[in-house]
C-alpha cells in the first residue's frame, strides 16, 4: 500500500486523503451525531415534560434495551420502509431536488471546520482553506434555497407560505450573523500572542495560513481562557448565537414550519426519505453552526491547561483534542434542545423587528466600537 501511495503524485495523494476524510467525517462522525442528537432531543424533552421518552429500542433480536440507544436505527428503517409518495400536483423535478439541497450545505460547511490540530501526520480538518470563514458563510447561505425550492415545488399554499417565511427569516439573520463576526476577525487577524507566534509547533500548523483561516482564529485564542473571543466580544457572541437559532429554524424562530399555522410548513407534502433528508439537514445545520461557534468564540479544540493549548505531537493527544472540540459542540447542541422546549415561538413581526431593528444596528455599533478601540490601542 505504501509503495502504491508513494508512486502517486502529491496532487493524487491529496485527493485520495481528502476523499477519505470526507467519507469518514460524514459516515463516522456527522451522521451518527445527527442520529443521536434526535435521540438526545427526545430524551431531554421527555425529562423536561416529566415523561419517560424512548427507552425501549436496544440491540436487535435481544431483550437488552440499552437505554433506547437503538432508536436511530429503528427510525431509519421506518423512514426507508415508508411509501415515498409524490403528490400529483407538485413540480416533480424541483420537489425531488429540494431535500438534497437542504442537506448538502451543512455537510459542506463542516469540511473546513478544524476539529483538532493533528491526528498523526494528518491535519484534523478536511480542507484547511485560507478563506475558511468566507467559505462557511457562503455555503451556509445556500441552505435557504432548499427550503424555498421545497415551498415552491410543493405547489400548495402552506408549503409556499413556509418557503416565503424561510427566505425572509434566513436572509435577515444572515446579515446580522455575518456582521457579528467582523469584530472577531478584526481582533483575531492581528498579531498572534508571543507564546503562539514563537512556538515551532504552531508555526508548522499555521504555515501559509491567512487571516481568515479558521485554524489561525483558534491559535489566537490558545493563549489562555481570557483570550477566548467570547470574553473579548460578548455582544458578537450573543448576536451570533441568537442568529444561529434563526438560521436553523429552531424555536423560538421556527416560523417556516409553525405547525399551528402552516400544518408542517415547507415539508408538508414530503414523506419517507425525502422528509428524513430535511430532518437530517436541520440537525446537521445545528451541528455546523455549533462547530462555528466553538471555533470562533470558545477556543476550538484548545483548553488553557495541561498542554492542551498546543498542536498535538501524538495520536493520543490529537484524539483528546478532538474530544475537547466535540465536548464544547455538545454543549451548544444541548442549548439548542433546551431552548426549544423552554421558550414559546415569536410572532412574525417580532422576528423581523429583532433582526432588522435590534441586531443589525447593534452589530454595526459593535464593529465601529471595536475598530475605534483597535485604532486607539495600536497608535499609541
Amino acid at each position: 500500500m505504501n509503495e502504491w501511495l508513494n508512486s502517486l503524485s502529491s496532487g493524487q495523494q491529496f485527493a485520495i486523503f481528502s476523499l477519505l476524510k470526507i467519507v469518514i467525517a460524514i459516515f463516522a462522525v456527522v451522521l451518527p451525531m445527527v442520529a443521536y442528537s434526535v435521540v438526545a432531543e427526545r430524551r431531554i424533552s421527555a425529562w423536561i415534560q416529566d415523561r419517560v421518552g424512548p427507552n425501549r429500542v436496544g440491540i436487535p433480536f435481544t431483550k437488552i434495551p440499552l437505554w433506547g440507544l437503538g432508536q436511530p436505527i429503528a427510525d431509519g428503517i421506518k423512514f426507508i420502509l415508508k411509501e415515498d409518495f409524490t403528490p400529483a400536483h407538485v413540480r416533480k423535478a424541483y420537489f425531488w431536488l429540494a431535500p438534497a439541497i437542504a442537506m448538502v450545505p451543512a455537510l459542506m460547511t463542516l469540511a473546513v471546520i478544524p476539529f483538532g490540530s493533528k491526528i498523526g501526520a494528518q491535519d484534523a480538518v478536511i480542507a484547511n482553506l485560507n478563506v475558511g470563514i468566507l467559505y462557511t458563510f457562503g455555503i451556509v447561505s445556500l441552505g435557504v434555497y432548499g427550503i424555498v425550492l421545497a415551498g415552491y415545488a410543493s405547489n400548495s399554499k402552506y408549503p409556499f407560505l413556509g418557503g416565503i417565511r424561510a427566505s425572509a427569516q434566513m436572509i435577515s439573520y444572515e446579515i446580522a450573523m455575518g456582521m457579528s463576526v467582523v469584530p472577531v476577525l478584526m481582533i483575531a487577524a492581528g498579531e498572534l500572542p508571543d507564546a503562539i507566534a514563537n512556538s515551532k509547533n504552531w508555526s508548522a500548523l499555521l504555515e501559509g495560513a491567512g487571516a481568515l483561516n479558521l485554524s489561525r482564529i483558534v491559535a489566537y485564542q490558545a493563549d489562555g481562557i481570557f483570550s477566548w473571543l467570547v470574553f473579548k466580544q460578548p455582544i458578537a457572541f450573543v448576536i451570533f448565537l441568537i442568529a444561529a437559532f434563526a438560521e436553523t429554524n429552531r424555536l423560538p424562530f421556527d416560523l417556516p414550519e409553525s405547525e399551528t399555522e402552516l400544518v408542517g410548513g415547507y415539508h408538508t407534502e414530503y414523506s419517507s426519505m425525502k422528509f428524513a433528508l430535511f430532518f437530517l439537514g436541520e440537525y446537521a445545520a445545528m451541528i455546523a453552526v455549533s462547530a462555528m461557534m466553538v471555533v470562533l468564540f470558545l477556543g476550538g479544540w484548545t483548553l488553557p491547561f495541561a498542554g492542551l493549548n498546543a498542536p498535538a505531537e501524538t495520536i493520543g493527544m490529537g484524539l483528546i483534542q478532538v474530544g475537547i472540540f466535540f465536548g464544547k459542540l455538545i454543549f451548544f447542541m444541548g442549548l439548542f434542545i433546551w431552548v426549544r422546549w423552554m421558550l414559546p415561538r415569536f410572532r412574525y413581526d417580532q422576528l423581523m423587528d429583532i433582526g432588522w431593528k435590534r441586531f443589525v444596528p447593534l452589530a454595526l455599533a459593535n464593529i465601529v466600537v471595536t475598530a475605534l478601540y483597535l485604532y486607539l490601542t495600536h497608535t499609541k
